[in-house]
This record gives C-alpha cells, sequence and structure tokens, in this order.
C-alpha cells in the first residue's frame, strides 16, 4: 500500500468509527440526545479518535484499532445499563475503581452484568483479535508520510481538542440520567473526569461542635446495616413480626423515623461518609458519588470519630470485609478511626450466605466493649445482606414462617433477604439485651440503602429508597411504655417518629445524649 494511502486509510476508517461509536450509544440507558453542545461533541470525537489513533500506532491495523476502540465503548455502555437496571444510576467516571474491583471481587460485580452482556462485550473483542491476527499491517507504518504520520496527526488533533476541553468542559448539574442524556456517554464521562480534578470545599458540622467526656460518658455504637429497610409495605403477605425486635427497640428509642439516604440499591459509602462526617451529599458536588476518593487525594475534613477521638473516645470502625475495598484501609485513620477492624480481624467466623454472619459481628462489638477501659465510639459496617441475593440457593424452607401467604412467583431474592434482615433482627435483640445492663450505652442503628432485588421489583412496587433508624440509650428514662397490643397496632403506622437525612442523624443522636456541649461560631 502506497504511503499516501495507508495515511488515508487511516482517516477514512477512524471517520467509519467515529460514525460507529455514535450507533453504539443508542443502546445506553438512558438514551442519549443527538443534539448536544459543541463541546460535548467536541469530547466525544476527541475520546474516541485518541483511543483509536493510540491503536493504530500501536498495532499497525486500522481496522483492528476500529475494532477494539468499539470493543471498549460497548463495554462501557453494558456497564452502564447494568448498573442503570440495578441501581437506577449510569455508569460514572468515579465508578472506575470499580473495573479493578472486579477483578479482586468478582462476586460482588459480575453477576449484575449478565451472561448475554459479557458474550457480547467478549465477541467484539474476539473480533479484534481476529483482525490482529488477520490484518497485515502496511509496509509504510512506520513512514511519517504514511500509517504513522496519520496515526500521529490524529492523535495530535484529538488531544489539542481534548486540552482544550480540559480548561473549558461541557456543563454539568451533577444528576447523572439528565447530563447523560444531555452529552452522551464520552462527554459525560469527560466532564465528570473534569470538575473531579477539584477537592470538594464542604464543611463538616463537626469542625464547630464541642463533646465532653465525663463520669456517665455513654459508650456510643453506631450500626449501618447492610440493605436494611423496612421490606413488609411491598407484600402484604410478609408476617409484621420479621421486625419483632426493631420494632420494639424502635417504640424504646429517644428517635427514630424514616431517614434519606443518598443511595439506591449500593453504593454504600455515600451513606457512610454523610453519616460519619455530617456533609450533605448535594454539597460535595461531583464528589458524592465516591467522596473517599477525595479523602484518599488528601482532602481533609471534620467527622464525627475525629471529634470524639479529641474528646477522649477510643475510636474502632468494623467491617467484616477487605479493607481495601473503597479505600477503607487508607481513609479510615484519616476520619479519626484508632482502629479498624476488617475481614483479617473475622478469621473463622461462621457466614450466612457469602458474608460475615451479622450476628458475628454484633459479639464482635460486645467483646471490644467488654475489654474497654475508657469511653468507646464503634462503628460497625455488616456484609450479611450484600447481594447479589439471587446466587444464593432458595430458602423456601428457612423462611416459610416470615409468610402469611406465599409469596409471588419471581420473588425468591425477596425470601433470601427476609432470611438475612431476621439475622439482622436476632443482632438487635441480642445487642438490646447485653447492653440493657451494662454501664451507659447508646445504639445508633440505620441502613444504608435498598437491597438489589430487580425480579422482585418487577412482581411488587419497587421501594422509594427510604430506610429506618433508631437510637436508642439504656440510660432512657423517657420512653412511655406500651402493650403488646399498642406496639402490634402500631407497626408500619410511623407514629412517633421524626424524619432525617442521613446527614443529620449523627448530630441528633449526639444532642439527644447531651454529648455535645456547645458549639462554636463559625
Amino acid at each position: 500500500m502506497d504511503a499516501d494511502k495507508a495515511l488515508l486509510q487511516v482517516l477514512l476508517v477512524g471517520v467509519v468509527g467515529l460514525a460507529l461509536s455514535v450507533g453504539i450509544e443508542r443502546f445506553l440507558l438512558p438514551r442519549p440526545s443527538l443534539v448536544r453542545p459543541k463541546r460535548a461533541w467536541g469530547a466525544h470525537v476527541g475520546l474516541w479518535g485518541a483511543a483509536y489513533a493510540l491503536l493504530v500506532l500501536l498495532m499497525g491495523r486500522p481496522w483492528c484499532a476500529m475494532a477494539a476502540s468499539s470493543a471498549m465503548l460497548v463495554t462501557l455502555v453494558l456497564v452502564n445499563n447494568a448498573k442503570h437496571k440495578n441501581l437506577r444510576e449510569p455508569f460514572l467516571f468515579q465508578d472506575y475503581d470499580y473495573f479493578l474491583d472486579t477483578l479482586r471481587f468478582p462476586r460482588l460485580f459480575l453477576p449484575f452484568l449478565g451472561v448475554k452482556s459479557f458474550c457480547l462485550a467478549a465477541a467484539f473483542f474476539v473480533l479484534a483479535v481476529v483482525g490482529f491476527l488477520y490484518e497485515v499491517p502496511p509496509p509504510s507504518r512506520f513512514d511519517p508520510l504514511g500509517q504513522l504520520g496519520g496515526g500521529f496527526i490524529l492523535l495530535a488533533a484529538c488531544a489539542l481538542l481534548l486540552w482544550k476541553l480540559k480548561h473549558q468542559p461541557p456543563m454539568v448539574g451533577f444528576e447523572p440520567e439528565e447530563d447523560l442524556r444531555r452529552l452522551g456517554l464520552l462527554a459525560f464521562l469527560w466532564a465528570y473526569a473534569v470538575f473531579s480534578r477539584k477537592l470538594p470545599h464542604a464543611r463538616s458540622p463537626f469542625g464547630q461542635a464541642l463533646a465532653r467526656v465525663h463520669n456517665g460518658t455513654p459508650h456510643l455504637v453506631a450500626i449501618q446495616s447492610e440493605s436494611f429497610f423496612d421490606v413488609r409495605p411491598l407484600f402484604a403477605g410478609i408476617r409484621p413480626d420479621v421486625l419483632r425486635n426493631f420494632d420494639k427497640l424502635r417504640f424504646e428509642a429517644e428517635t427514630s423515623g424514616p431517614l434519606t439516604v443518598p443511595a439506591w440499591g449500593a453504593n454504600t459509602v455515600r451513606t457512610e461518609f454523610s453519616f460519619l462526617t455530617g456533609i450533605a451529599a448535594h454539597h460535595l458536588g461531583v464528589h458524592r458519588f465516591n467522596p473517599y476518593q477525595a479523602l484518599a487525594r488528601g482532602w481533609e475534613v471534620n467527622s464525627l470519630p475525629l471529634l470524639l477521638k479529641n474528646s477522649g473516645y477510643r475510636t474502632i470502625c468494623i467491617h467484616p470485609y477487605w479493607g481495601r475495598f473503597y479505600g477503607r484501609d487508607r481513609v479510615l485513620s484519616q476520619l479519626g478511626f484508632d482502629a479498624f477492624m476488617d475481614i483479617s480481624d473475622f478469621a473463622g467466623a461462621r457466614r450466612e450466605g457469602a458474608y460475615v454472619a451479622d450476628m458475628e459481628v454484633g459479639e464482635r462489638i460486645l467483646r471490644v466493649l467488654r475489654q474497654a477501659t475508657c469511653p468507646t465510639f464503634i462503628f460497625a459496617i455488616t456484609m450479611e445482606n450484600h447481594g447479589p441475593l439471587h446466587l444464593e440457593p432458595a430458602r423456601l424452607e428457612d423462611t416459610k414462617g416470615f409468610y402469611s401467604c406465599p409469596p409471588p412467583v419471581g420473588c425468591d431474592d425477596l425470601s433470601t433477604y427476609l432470611y438475612h434482615l431476621s439475622n439482622a433482627d436476632a443482632m438487635l435483640r441480642m445487642l438490646q439485651s447485653a447492653l440493657q445492663s451494662a454501664c451507659p450505652a447508646s445504639l445508633c442503628f440505620y441502613g444504608d440503602h435498598v437491597p438489589i432485588m430487580p425480579s422482585a421489583y418487577k412482581v411488587l412496587e419497587a421501594p422509594t429508597g427510604i430506610v429506618p433508624y433508631l437510637c436508642w440509650s439504656n440510660q432512657c428514662t423517657h420512653v412511655v411504655p406500651r402493650s403488646e397490643t399498642a406496639w402490634k397496632a402500631s407497626v408500619g403506622t410511623g407514629s412517633m417518629e421524626r424524619p432525617l437525612a442521613v446527614h443529620d442523624l449523627a448530630l441528633t443522636w449526639l444532642a439527644s445524649l447531651s454529648v455535645l456541649e456547645q458549639e462554636r461560631d463559625g
């Protein structure tokens, strides 16, 4: 092939691939508009063209490079659609950690992609491999006036375009679905990446608060329960007493009610961060989607454990999973935790399904409190009810007692969920029993988000995303006793409840215990 023809081939195949990329985007959920801002189209052309040009320079095979670039885009579209289906949110730039985590923790992610989607993505990569084997590089591959020149011209043009868009990215509102519809996938990812370069400026209310430690200062236990929510309104056949202990504890609590959280189905770290820092998600801008990434890059922020640590508490985080997930092994110490107990501290622990049982977490909490020599704050993040629930065997025999009538066909996930939910409820019973007669102690319990149960939600109504919370103290003296009959009648009525957002929960909890002494002007 003549040098000028090889150069022209690089550009023409690039145009074909660019047109194909627009067609591939039409399969996105939600589907982007073709009427987009100029900067959005610029980011799309720049990103796709740069990827294609790099592969041409590396492989010397334009058609193979085009197939490989298309395969990467197809993979992004399939991952986006799987996430949107399960979590009601498109794939974000902040989700880049999940690609590596998919290799580290495949059970958490691969089942949500689906076999068909995996095979489709694999097919494009196989096509690229076949192209590499059968497409012959031209003799002018390294000719500046041939393929090499064409690749460098395209790469330089795309790099210049992206450099300009780095300083003037497409405008976004940090509402992922709307931004994706307006910009398209590549421009959407590019804009979120650019805005992620600046660390947040949000301030935590714990930077202004003071806590006091004195004789009678209570131990503080906060439990973020995996996928915990009141499932009973979804299906009338679920027996009310499936959360019997939670209900009793809720009606003895100093405060309780519905809790708004910034996550649906997953992304535990969003709820976790808001609770620990008191910062509302909408104050974080693009960092609301994974605030721990900003912490890992050096963002300093005040927090509940840092406040308590500076006031004389020992602060401990317990999470029976790998500490490097979400980078907790790096960022929790920045938030003020003296110690972090991860999966390595649960060797030999009993499991329920794929994860460490909630009861084991409860027993570890009590063990730490028994050994405590000073006021202690424990923040526990449970794992037992983490999905994918559909990978577990059906638990029809184990869950018959949770129903007053059989659930509809297609609700096996619901039965599995109820099994683990009842174990969380049993953990609460054990903790209340142990703490009731202990030294002063208080328990804050809440769910991080609702569970992923797409098959059950197709049959039943999907939840809103609201989860429950309660703040209970063994020193509470103002509770009005309720009879068993009154308790049963009030289940699910929401009586005497106080709605909260999760970023207000920790301050509300401490204020109810008179642990907060004052607030400095700030």
